[in-house]
């Protein structure tokens, strides 16, 4: 069965989530954004082989660890969209801004499109370009257990913040109306920060949705 070990990093309390098949014990790391120790930890404690990094989007939260991350396992870092790479590039300028140390500009192996297919183990995940949180912003679907990796486009009460260099509201409003709701109800969540949720439960209950 597919499986997701959310691992809390860095101050910002991001979810990275390590995404393995329990059966196959391949995993993939997505957005880590720090702390990579803690990430390696914890694949050791579950016993999985890490083949690759994933990067929903190009914020310092989310891929600030990547560099780091691509080195400890000896992987590549695929995605997000090349629309972030302004983003990737300047990580180590905006956390010095921010006081913080230790995240890293990324350079990505892979960068991903509208309709790209990854996979782990068994489980094949259908690439979303999602813009408007962050111009680049991808989110992975797999729809054989109706799981998303969310990242920031949509949370349990809320939707990712648009305030930031290439943030658009109503770009992101869009994505979300044509990219996750036009998923079925029973659809997972696990979102880069905070609790999981469901696309119904967003659907219904979600005032920006309503």
């Amino acid at each position: 069965m597919l499986q997701i070990a959310v691992v809390p990093v860095t101050e910002y309390q991001q979810n990275c989530s390590i995404v393995y098949d329990d059966q196959t014990k391949n995993a993939v790391v997505v957005d880590p954004g720090g702390e990579v120790e803690k990430i390696a930890a914890a694949v050791e404690e579950l016993g999985v082989k890490v083949e690759a990094v994933w990067l929903t989007h190009g914020h310092l939260d989310h891929a600030g660890g990547a560099e780091a991350a691509k080195a400890q396992f000896g992987v590549q870092i695929i995605g997000p969209h090349q629309d972030d790479k302004m983003l990737l590039d300047n990580i180590e300028m905006i956390s010095a801004g921010y006081g913080l140390s230790g995240m890293f500009n990324a350079s990505p192996d892979q960068w991903l499109e509208e309709g790209d297919s990854l996979s782990v183990g068994e489980y094949e995940f259908e690439v979303r370009h999602c813009p408007g949180h962050a111009p680049g912003h991808v989110v992975f679907v797999n729809h054989s257990r109706k799981i998303i990796l969310m990242g920031d486009v949509l949370f349990k009460g809320s939707i990712g913040r648009t305030d930031l260099p290439g943030g658009d509201h109503q770009q992101l409003l869009d994505s979300i109306a044509h990219k996750i709701m036009t998923l079925d109800d029973d659809y997972q969540f696990v979102c880069g920060h905070s609790a999981p949720s469901t696309v119904g439960a967003e659907r219904s209950t979600n005032p920006y949705l309503q």
